[in-house]
């Protein structure tokens, strides 16, 4: 089809929706869903919404960027109002721009930052329970601190995939994976890299919260991610903490 390709920046609150992809059932609602539907009540047209990252179900995003083909000549600064007028009010469009023909939010991805928080409180928040994985009793963060700088480098991340993957190598690139103190008792796990394998921030959350309650020590890390073993590695983090921030090019 000729036309432009559109690149769009989308925010969503993952809560109520079976993740990003499509799963080809009107009962389960998805991200994906939801922009084509909008698209298709905007210009008429049946498009395919290609993502950079497939977000599981309960994840939410601040930085997701997407992108499809359009012969519509709605201008660029016009494209995300109209769109955010036809939305959910969960999802929004922040930013949209006509790119290269050849553009794919998935494949020329470079690098991604996701963030996971974790709620490190007795009483539950009902200000934070869609937003964060609440863990009791207190987190030793130095130890947490220290054992996500030996997750830093480029490794086999084989004990920190999800059964199912079905990626050809488990290798990755991690640039920074961090742990801070965030406000109200959160604490705040930032990973960036190159790419992630599925449920990879989630576990890699999951075993540093495990470090924390000293289940592991932090130099246990080079030994978890040595064996290749899922079943080394920490508990899959619930999705309700993680968020997709950004998206590099």
């Amino acid at each position: 089809m000729n036309g432009r390709r559109i690149k769009l920046i989308v925010a969503y609150d993952g809560t109520n929706y079976h993740g990003f992809q499509t799963q080809g059932n009107p009962y389960l609602p998805t991200i994906q869903d939801e922009l084509a539907k909008a698209v298709r009540q905007l210009t008429g047209e049946t498009v395919k919404i290609t993502g950079a990252g497939r977000t599981d179900a309960g994840v939410h995003a601040r930085g997701q960027v997407v992108d499809f083909l359009t012969v519509s000549r709605i201008p660029d600064e016009r494209f995300s109002l109209a769109m955010n007028a036809l939305l959910p009010r969960d999802i929004a469009v922040t930013a949209a721009k006509t790119v290269d023909p050849d553009f794919n939010a998935r494949f020329a991805a470079a690098g991604k930052h996701y963030r996971y928080t974790i709620l490190n409180q007795r009483v539950p928040s009902p200000f934070h329970r869609r937003y964060s994985f609440q863990v009791y009793p207190p987190l030793r963060v130095a130890a947490m601190q220290e054992a996500a700088q030996h997750l830093i480098g480029t490794l086999n991340f084989r004990a920190f995939c999800g059964a199912g993957s079905t990626a050809r190598t488990f290798v990755r690139t991690i640039w920074s994976c961090r742990v801070t103190l965030g406000e109200e008792n959160q604490l705040v796990l930032d990973v960036t890299g190159d790419g992630f394998l599925l449920h990879m921030v989630r576990i890699i959350a999951g075993t540093l919260v495990a470090v924390g309650k000293g289940k592991f020590s932090p130099g246990d890390i080079p030994r978890i991610i040595a064996s290749r073993d899922r079943t080394k590695a920490g508990m899959t983090a619930p999705p309700q903490g993680l968020c997709l921030m950004k998206v590099w090019y």
